[in-house]
């Protein structure tokens, strides 16, 4: 069980090879200060793609321990990512981050079939909260990439999930299939598709995990909600994963957890073949160096 994001530091201290990550506009402060962090505590070692001028000058001026970094000069976020992704494919990094662009600019590059980073399955947003009234970190998906997937992508997005924890020790996640209710009711589609993908997974077809849904949040978050409602799972009170209906339900509901629960994040997208460090550019500097963190963890897992 991951407790905290300092399991994550552990298990990186467990590996031998460095991990390195290629940021693609590079020219943001609050990048460069996760990335000098987690240079510093030896996550990984960075080159960093993107407006040079701009990248010294803050290195300078916030006094970073960055000298001597690697940098890769672009003169325009498009010729950033794409640089960034060259840099991936010819083996100079395990990593990709997301500096101040756009995020289609940088994925547009990513799903390029010249640059082979595709894997054939789906793409998705898996975001790791560290919320201080639950017992251990959870991981919601999809909350920024699949707008409104269908019942296969659904499970294609789990199944995305479920290899992240598996990467990080976690050997049998319990998934939470959210929705507005823990009855199956035809009129309401997220019933049925989470109806389905539990169906799935007792038939064999999703494996790996224990799959619980239709379940509500309360039902997810809290056991003695199911004691009180008498819904007998597993999963109740106890998700490693949640599964939400759509990509505005997980980006509202991960909204949430980080300005009213206060929760810490770190996010990424998978179902490449590395790691995409992919949180909004409003993000601050810590919730940067725990997602490099999050990356480094999954990609070393995978080397």
């Amino acid at each position: 069980m991951l407790k905290c994001f300092a399991d994550l530091e552990q298990i990186i201290r467990m590996k031998k090879e460095k991990m390195r990550v290629v940021v693609a506009a590079a020219h943001d402060l609050h990048t460069l200060q996760g990335i000098d962090e987690a240079r510093a505590k030896g996550v990984m070692e960075p080159l960093l793609v993107g407006d040079e001028l701009k990248i010294r000058t803050l290195i300078h001026e916030e006094g970073l321990a960055l000298d001597g970094v690697e940098i890769v000069g672009a003169d325009s976020d498009a010729a950033a990512a794409k640089a960034a992704v060259k840099c991936i494919v010819e083996g100079r990094g395990n990593v990709l981050m997301k500096g101040k662009l756009q995020t289609a600019d940088l994925l547009r590059e990513v799903v390029n079939k010249e640059y082979g980073l595709r894997t054939g399955e789906i793409m998705s947003h898996v975001g790791l909260f560290h919320i201080p009234s639950y017992h251990k970190l959870m991981m919601l998906t999809d909350s920024g990439m699949v707008i409104g997937p269908d019942a296969e992508q659904k499970r294609q997005i789990l199944d995305n999930a479920v290899r992240t924890l598996h990467a990080l020790g976690v050997a049998e996640p319990k998934v939470a299939v959210l929705c507005a209710t823990e009855v199956e009711n035809p009129k309401m589609a997220a019933s049925v598709d989470a109806a389905l993908l539990k169906a799935q997974n007792q038939a064999g077809r999703i494996t790996g995990c224990i799959v619980e849904g239709p379940i509500s949040f309360d039902l997810m978050y809290d056991k003695t909600s199911g004691e009180i409602k008498g819904f007998e799972s597993p999963v109740c009170g106890d998700a490693d994963i949640v599964l939400t209906p759509d990509m505005t339900s997980g980006n509202i509901l991960g909204k949430s957890f980080m300005f009213a629960a206060k929760a810490r994040m770190a996010g990424l997208i998978v179902g490449a073949k590395i790691p995409v460090v992919l949180v909004s550019r409003s993000a601050t500097a810590e919730e940067k160096y725990w997602s490099l963190v999050f990356a480094a963890a999954v990609a070393s897992a995978s080397s």
